[in-house]
C-alpha cells in the first residue's frame, strides 16, 4: 500500500508542499527561540536618580542625570526589569534596561512610544498606534542594556518603553516612564 501511494504524483506534491510550509513556518515562527538565551552586560551610567537629578545637574552640569524611569509590566510574555532615560554630560539622552528578563523571539526591537502602558492584553498592541521610535534590536533577553537615542529624538516627547516583536506586532512588555523634575 506504502509502495502504491509513493508512486502517484499527488502524494510527491503534498510531500514537497508540506516541506515547505514547514520551513516557512520555521523560519517565521523560530520555535528554537523558545530554548535560547542572550545574556547582555553592557556598563550602566552611575547618573543620579530623579530626585536627585536636578540638584546634581546644577551643581556639576558635566554630570550625568536620570531623567525618567520605569518598570516593565509583562505583556505577550513575562517580563521584568528596569529602565532609565539618562541624560548624558554632553546633552544626549540614552535608554538603560537594568535587569532585563524575557523571553527571546524572532525580530525583537526597543520602542519608545507615546503611548500609556496597559496592563493585561489590552496593552499587548498599542505601542504601535502612535508615535514611536525604534532604538534597536534588542541585544539580549537577559541582562542589562544601553541603547543612544538619535541626535533629533525628544525623550520628552515619549511615555513608554516596549520590548516591540515586530514580526507579529505585539510587547513582549513595557514599562511607563515617570519623568523627574529635571
Amino acid at each position: 500500500m506504502i509502495r502504491r501511494l509513493l508512486r502517484r504524483p499527488a502524494t510527491w506534491i503534498i510531500v514537497v508542499a508540506l516541506g515547505i510550509s514547514g520551513a516557512g513556518a520555521s523560519y517565521w515562527f523560530q520555535p528554537w527561540r523558545l530554548f535560547t538565551d542572550t545574556v547582555v552586560a553592557d556598563t550602566l551610567s552611575s547618573a543620579p536618580q530623579p530626585s536627585r537629578s536636578l540638584a546634581a545637574s546644577a551643581s556639576d552640569p558635566a554630570a550625568s542625570a536620570v531623567v525618567a524611569e520605569g518598570t516593565f509590566v509583562t505583556h505577550e510574555h513575562d517580563t521584568s526589569g528596569t529602565v532609565r532615560m539618562v541624560r548624558n554630560p554632553d546633552g544626549s539622552h540614552q535608554l538603560e534596561i537594568a535587569g532585563l528578563d524575557t523571553s527571546d523571539g524572532p525580530d525583537l526591537r526597543v520602542w519608545l512610544s507615546d503611548q500609556r502602558v496597559r496592563t493585561g492584553t489590552a496593552g499587548w498592541r498599542v505601542f504601535d498606534d502612535g508615535r514611536y521610535v525604534e532604538l534597536g534590536k534588542l541585544k539580549g533577553n537577559h541582562g542589562d542594556q544601553v541603547y543612544r537615542l538619535a541626535a533629533g529624538v525628544d525623550p520628552a516627547a515619549f511615555r513608554s518603553v516596549s520590548i516591540w516583536c515586530k514580526r507579529f506586532a505585539v510587547s513582549f512588555g513595557a514599562a511607563e516612564l515617570a519623568f523627574g523634575s529635571s
